[in-house]
């Protein structure tokens, strides 16, 4: 599905809605009303009641399986729901944000961007076929002068350098505006579909998973183009740190029910858990925990992120009561990782290393650096695949092309992989015994300890392993980490799969962790909050930062600056 003006889709409601809250008028940009939504047995949404209000930015959140994505297409019309409606204002304009990358793989880049703006394209299509006419008539000239006025109402006279400009600040140069989007890779596709959805200023923005294979240079540009974006944001990502900054609210799906809540994901993570903390003490009196709530309130409103939502936000906070903080329904995983023993001081070093594939390509080579004791590492890598060999040479997974690397005598390690498609293929494995393969204590009571630990009870340790979703294999291999106890991490896209309270409690265990850790993520709240080194590597050792990931980036990009 393309994005759409959805002026005339039949099966949506649309009707100016007003709102009156103390007198004033507020226009409600897109909402829904008791919409239910059941697939089979299982009940996705019911009765699902809610506002989008023209200048916030809604984070839609859920655990995996919750329906972020399938609400975002009842948004969207691209499904129809059970019951209830969606209603927008009339003559509004709806986009969304296109997955599919080869949808327009025969058009033009500029012109790729500008389909945005359906009925602008449309006119401008048709515009190009009277005009094209050789048998030009009176009333192809009629029609033609209701098209014009039309496209310069929505100023179409600016469309194509509307277009230009945005590419550009995308980093597309100008020769590559003409060229067919089957002829850029998969990275450069991706903001081209982001510009699409972003171009002639939607009335209503449906974002799901805009950050996803994107460099943090443009998730920066697309932050800031949020922050000054005055029209109604709904946005679905795993990405805590997008979500904290362009977030004003949070929308929150659970049991198959809406709630929306103000302030960014940070916020509404730490006041659940603060509420829930609260509902297990049944001793502290209502009035202490009233007391608590508000200076958390008045604590997190102080300390509000930096972006350019911040002040609207703040004042959102503070306007907000303890009443309104609800503790969440969401089941936490148990992430904490504890090495058997404590690392010595000789960790690692490694000599000239280098690695060449199969198709004689050196994903990295000339590499020299040593990891010393309390070192937690990201490794950047120019190659998309240049970290993953580097970690299975290190792993002892593949035998390095050239150079060498010694490992302390302390160290014991823990890989988790970026496919870990090979430890699954048992079928006749459960999950209990498929733990209990990395255990010496071959006992079910303690491998299922380690199971639950990852949500896995019951009977849900008894499930095949090899019918796992993505997920829920991560969660599996987490336990088989967490049994091994390794004081040395190897951990490669550790939160691919993960949903966001799985992130969250993944970057709190890498926080406390003791031990050592090399880890490439695309995640860059769990880079700048864990690691306190970073190694880009190439041909040799391109950068070796100590610090934050923040200062690491910071560093690169003056880097790149001087050398232009």
């Amino acid at each position: 599905m393309s994005i759409s003006d959805f002026d005339f889709r039949p099966t949506f409601l649309f009707a100016v809605q007003k709102a009156y809250l103390c007198g004033p008028i507020f226009i409600i940009m897109i909402s829904t009303s008791n919409v239910s939504l059941r697939f089979g047995k299982r009940l996705l949404f019911e009765d699902v009641t809610i506002k989008f209000m023209p200048g916030n930015c809604y984070g839609l959140i859920g655990a995996n399986g919750a329906g972020k994505t399938t609400f975002v297409k009842i948004l969207s019309g691209e499904i129809e729901p059970q019951t209830g409606e969606v209603m927008m204002q009339p003559g509004q304009r709806l986009a969304v944000l296109k997955q599919n990358q080869f949808a327009f793989d025969e058009y033009p880049v500029l012109e790729t961007v500008m389909m945005g703006h359906e009925r602008l394209y449309a006119i401008m299509k048709e515009k190009d076929a009277i005009y094209a006419k050789e048998d030009f008539t009176e009333a192809d000239g009629n029609r033609a002068a209701d098209l014009e006025a039309e496209f310069a109402e929505l100023e179409g006279w600016n469309a194509e350098s509307d277009a230009a400009t945005m590419l550009s600040e995308l980093d597309f140069s100008e020769d590559l505006h003409y060229k067919l989007m089957k002829d850029l890779d998969g990275s450069q596709k991706v903001k081209v579909l982001l510009a699409q959805a972003l171009f002639g200023n939607p009335d209503v923005l449906l974002l799901d998973e805009p950050t996803n294979n994107l460099d943090l240079k443009t998730v920066q540009w697309l932050i800031n183009f949020l922050g000054d974006f005055k029209n109604t944001v709904i946005v679905v990502s795993h990405d805590r740190y997008f979500l904290d900054e362009v977030c004003t609210h949070v929308a929150d799906i659970d049991f198959g029910k809406i709630q929306i809540y103000p302030g960014n994901y940070s916020f509404w993570y730490e006041s659940s858990q603060l509420a829930l903390r609260q509902r297990a003490d049944q001793n502290k009196k209502i009035d202490e925990k009233r007391k608590e709530l508000e200076e958390f309130i008045r604590r997190f409103s102080a300390n509000v992120s930096k972006s350019k939502q911040a002040t609207a936000r703040q004042k959102m906070l503070v306007k907000l009561t303890p009443e309104e903080i609800k503790p969440s329904n969401r089941k936490y995983p148990y992430i904490y990782f504890k090495a058997e023993r404590e690392v010595g001081d000789q960790v690692l070093i490694v000599k000239n290393l280098g690695y060449k594939n199969s198709e004689g390509e050196w994903l990295f080579r000339n590499l020299t650096f040593t990891i010393e004791r309390d070192q937690k590492v990201a490794v950047e890598s120019h190659s998309s695949t240049g970290s993953t060999a580097l970690f299975q040479v290190l792993a002892g997974e593949i035998e390095p092309t050239e150079g060498e690397f010694k490992w302390g005598v302390t160290t014991s390690l823990g890989h988790l992989p970026n496919d870990n498609g090979s430890f699954f293929k048992d079928p006749d494995l459960n999950l209990v015994d498929w733990l209990r393969q990395y255990s010496v204590e071959k006992d079910e009571s303690y491998v299922r300890g380690f199971l639950g630990r990852m949500l896995f009870s019951g009977e849900e340790a008894l499930k095949k392993s090899n019918v796992l979703s993505g997920g829920e294999k991560v969660r599996c291999m987490f336990s088989k980490l967490i049994l091994e106890a390794g004081n040395v991490l190897i951990l490669d896209e550790p939160t691919d799969h993960l949903d966001l309270e799985s992130i969250t409690v993944l970057n709190n265990g890498l926080t406390d962790f003791k031990g050592i850790i090399l880890m490439k993520s695309r995640d860059f709240q769990l880079n700048n909050t864990v690691v306190n080194r970073v190694i880009e590597i190439g041909n040799g050792v391109i950068m070796d930062k100590l610090g934050k990931f923040e200062e690491y980036i910071a560093a690169r990009d003056e880097k790149k600056t001087v050398g232009a």
